[in-house]
């Protein structure tokens, strides 16, 4: 049976027995404390919480999940994999473990011909968590399995919690024995190769308090409404039901290990050493693949990081099969292929996903021979000093200048035995960020505790938005926050959050910058608003600052947002929309939206791309958008189920989380996107679009920035301004100006060579007078001193040489000439091989130059070159060579 079909029968059987099929949400978690989907419960969390009251008693899903703890053994073992859909069912508050228990042994022992997957029951061992006995019951009375194959385990194993105070329960795991060929009898307790688990059955009950590990915490007692959290591994039913010894085997990874195969001529099952690299292949591809087709591009950072780094290894390990040119085109295409009938999406993004995908291999491909060449340099020099650890600035120069995530640097080097200064480079890297100051804005939910705002939700509910159609309303204080701290009341002066039960205010998302404005309350009290975030979904929290009187809970208020900044926004915002579509009309799909961020009069749009955007195109995207702003089109939104605004071609951002109902804004018909944000409600309202430019922001991806309105007239005012002072000073046109300033350029250029010229023979004349000048200090003759200052580097060496060579009669000779460049003292020195064999050193004589000077330097024994702060020293620096040539000769 294929994972299509196993999948398929999954959401058909509970689809049957009154679940509502959830589609798979995207791998990018919708969870501050997670970069990926790790397990298929992620998108009903806030359900199990109580954070969201669920819209269904029960509910089905086949879910994509990454974990990437284990990547480093994926390949070496057949057991770990990065990518894995996991089949869940879940019941809130309506079936408890009988219903779980049925459902369970109904699907899996039922025949095929009658949707079941026809497993033999007696194959099927149970696991319950040993204080469990009404599970253990159910399993023996009801379902009928014998004693003999149900068994008991500890908390370690069968009981389960987020690992956070909250919800929490015994589980039940059913297990297939593959057979004595897998090893001992005695049932999943003794041998969990032989035995596997294939369905995992949680039963929420309990509430626990805090604690660490998976066992140490108290339980407080038992849940008000009990939940159903159940997990079934498709690749393990799929590796049972298709008979192969593994998941590596199963339908969907053997196709891409075949390709793999075909690519570099290696066979699965030649040698173990590439058997790993095969399956190290078919595994991250397919997930590179996935992670691509949420959203996620390669970067350094985050979940960019995490696909950068599986995919430069399946790329290495391709490499080490034999292959030599670029593969990951032909493996893409197969892993769309096999998945493409379970996610119709892949396909239908396959020219992006490619386009991704194969401009990280090309720019690893690029780096990736000379960065293995420094690896092994690397490598050498620290055995060679008898060390094991590879130092902490060899692993950042790789990461650094050749895109060697840290983790491939780990693994090759201990693929030779060493290990890596990883504090070193975590020190380097933390440096780095310093200096760029990246990341340096913080998040403004901060991820910090959301209790208080669930309380509130709890309370009153979820905050009504009226700012679609109104700037100012009537409504109530259900929630005050002084200091990050619930209180009844706020004195002047306090910074307060402040929750209403209806707002005019948008809270930032979307891209969209929150409104800011005033609450005014009955009392005569006035905050003045900030900021407005939703730290739970559906709570508007407003943050500001009590300006007069006192806030009071439950008090009358009047909220009021800056209508100028709104309407500032919306046109940015609708912006965005006429940008997006036009850099599609222009480039095509793969310039699929990224990120965004609308501001007042201005807006940035990431967006996919393999390469630069010439000029010439984003100028007729810049005009495509005017050209629509002239045409008067109405914008309008309409709230639709997200399967009619499929139909009708609405654009979804890539790793937005979206439900059921949609919000879809059209613009004409021109532009039709999923939003939740605020638009103006006709495109003349826009006025003026001018795009500023577009620059890269990572691999694959792409940035315009651009101002709007009244800002982008001001830009323009300004560069006509601009173009008319220069039109008078070059006495020409404006249609002439390039062609004039290139002139003038070039002949600036043509002087400074001529000025470079002439200074440089006068430099040079100097030569033959410093020769003659030469002092003999005790037997050797030093020509020593300043020459103008403005000299260049290049130029005072070739001075420095051609004194040198003109010092006759084979006499010790060293020349040591100073100037000063930019106020910073230069020192070239030189010796012959008459005052090297006495033991003079031109490297030792600049290093004590170039301290005098307040810097440093070296080179070789015969010419060598430094520098420092002082320019004062300079004298003295003359002097300090003099006397170690006289110590030297």
């Amino acid at each position: 049976m294929e994972s299509a079909e196993i999948r398929r029968r999954w959401l058909s059987f509970f689809e049957e027995r009154g679940h509502t099929v959830v589609p798979s949400a995207s791998l990018i978690a919708d969870d501050p404390t997670l970069l990926l989907v790790p397990a298929g419960m992620v998108p009903f969390k806030p359900y199990f919480l109580g954070e969201v009251k669920p819209p269904f008693p029960r509910a089905a899903s086949v879910q994509k999940c990454v974990r990437t703890p284990d990547i480093e053994e994926v390949g070496k073992t057949t057991r770990h994999g990065t990518f894995f859909q996991m089949c869940g069912n879940f019941s809130f508050g309506d079936y408890f473990k009988e219903g779980a228990i049925e459902l369970a042994w109904e699907l899996l022992t039922g025949s095929v011909e009658h949707g079941g997957y026809g497993l033999d029951p007696e194959k099927l061992w149970i696991t319950v968590y040993e204080e469990d006995d009404e599970a253990e019951r159910i399993w023996r009375e009801v379902v009928g399995v014998p004693a003999e194959r149900i068994q008991r385990l500890g908390k370690e194993h069968n009981y389960w919690s987020m690992g956070v105070p909250g919800p929490c329960g015994p589980c039940s795991e059913i297990n297939y024995d593959r057979g004595p060929e897998f090893g001992e009898e005695g049932g999943p307790a003794v041998n969990d190769e032989r035995y596997v688990e294939i369905w995992n059955l949680v039963f929420m009950q309990y509430e626990r308090g805090p604690g660490s590990g998976k066992t140490d915490f108290p339980i407080l007692g038992e849940l008000p409404s009990k939940n159903i959290d159940t997990g079934l591994g498709m690749e393990r039913l799929a590796m049972i039901l298709q008979g192969v010894r593994n998941m590596y085997e199963t339908d969907t990874l053997r196709v891409v290990m075949d390709k793999a195969t075909e690519l570099t001529g290696v066979r699965y099952g030649a040698a173990e050493g590439s058997d790993v690299s095969l399956r190290v292949v078919a595994d991250h591809l397919r997930t590179s693949v996935m992670l691509i087709g949420d959203g996620v591009t390669p970067g350094n950072e985050g979940r960019g990081y995490v696909l950068r780094r599986i995919m430069r290894r399946a790329i290495r390990n391709m490499r080490l099969l034999g292959a030599t040119g670029p593969v990951v085109g032909e493996l893409v295409d197969t892993v769309i292929g096999t998945m493409g009938e379970q996610y119709p999406e892949l396909i239908t993004d396959r020219k992006r996903i490619e386009t991704v995908a194969l401009a990280e291999e090309a720019a690893f491909l690029k780096t990736l021979k000379a960065g293995t060449n420094i690896l092994d340099t690397a490598v050498s020099e620290t055995r060679s000093a008898g060390k094991a650890v590879l130092p902490g600035d060899k692993a950042f120069l790789l990461h650094d200048t050749w895109g060697f995530p840290i983790d491939l640097t780990l693994e090759m080097a201990a693929e030779q035995g060493l290990s890596v200064d990883e504090e070193g480079f975590r020190r380097l890297m933390k440096e780095q960020r310093e200096r760029a100051k990246a990341d340096a804005r913080a998040k403004k939910t901060g991820h910090a505790d959301v209790s208080s705002y669930r309380e509130v939700a709890d309370r009153a509910g979820a905050t009504v938005f009226t700012g679609y159609t109104d700037t100012e309303g009537e409504s109530t204080v259900v929630g005050l926050l002084v200091d990050g701290v619930p209180a009844p009341a706020a004195q002047e002066g306090d910074e307060v959050e402040v929750v209403l039960d209806r707002t005019p205010f948008y809270a930032e998302g979307g891209g969209q910058q929150a409104d800011t404005g005033r609450i005014r309350l009955g009392t005569g009290a006035v905050v003045e608003v900030r900021d407005v975030q939703q730290p739970v979904p559906g709570v508007s929290v407003h943050k500001g600052v009590v300006q007069v009187g006192e806030v009071t809970l439950g008090a009358g208020a009047h909220a009021v947002i800056d209508v100028i900044r709104r309407r500032s926004i919306a046109r940015a915002h609708s912006a965005t929309h006429l940008t997006h579509q036009a850099l599609r009309d222009a480039l095509g799909p793969t310039a699929a939206q990224a990120g965004s961020e609308n501001a007042p009069g201005r807006f940035r749009f990431d967006f996919g791309s393999p390469t630069a955007v010439p000029g010439t195109v984003l100028t007729d995207v810049e005009q495509k958008i005017n050209e629509v702003l002239a045409r008067e089109l109405d914008v309008s939104a309409e709230v639709m189920s997200m399967e009619d605004a499929k139909r009708q071609g609405a654009i979804a951002e890539f790793g937005e989380k979206y439900g059921d109902r949609v919000r879809v804004v059209t613009i004409g018909d021109f532009s039709k996107e999923l939003c939740g944000g605020t638009h103006v409600h006709n495109t003349a309202q826009l006025g003026l679009v001018k795009l500023l430019g577009e620059s890269s922001i990572g691999s694959g991806v792409r940035r315009v920035e651009a101002l709007v309105g009244v800002d982008a007239y001001q830009f323009l005012a300004r560069e006509h301004t601009v173009v008319s002072q220069l039109t008078q000073l070059v006495k020409g046109r404006p249609e002439e100006l390039p062609e004039k300033i290139s002139g003038m350029l070039a002949k600036l250029k043509d002087a400074e060579k001529e000025i470079e010229r002439f200074r440089a023979e006068k430099v040079l004349q100097a030569a033959a007078g410093l020769a003659a000048g030469a002092k003999d200090v005790r037997g050797v003759a030093l020509a020593a001193g300043r020459v103008p200052d403005g000299t260049g580097a290049d130029d005072l060496r070739k001075l420095v040489l051609d004194v040198r060579g003109r010092i006759q009669g084979g006499r010790p000779a060293v020349v040591a000439l100073f100037t000063v460049v930019k106020d910073r003292p230069l020192a070239v020195i030189a010796t012959n091989e008459a005052a090297r064999e006495r033991g003079i050193k031109a490297g030792e004589l600049v290093r004590t130059a170039a301290k005098t000077l307040g810097g440093g330097g070296g080179g070789k024994d015969d010419v060598a070159q430094g520098g420092g702060q002082n320019p004062a020293a300079v004298d003295e620096a003359v002097a300090a060579v003099e006397r170690l040539v006289a110590e030297k000769a």
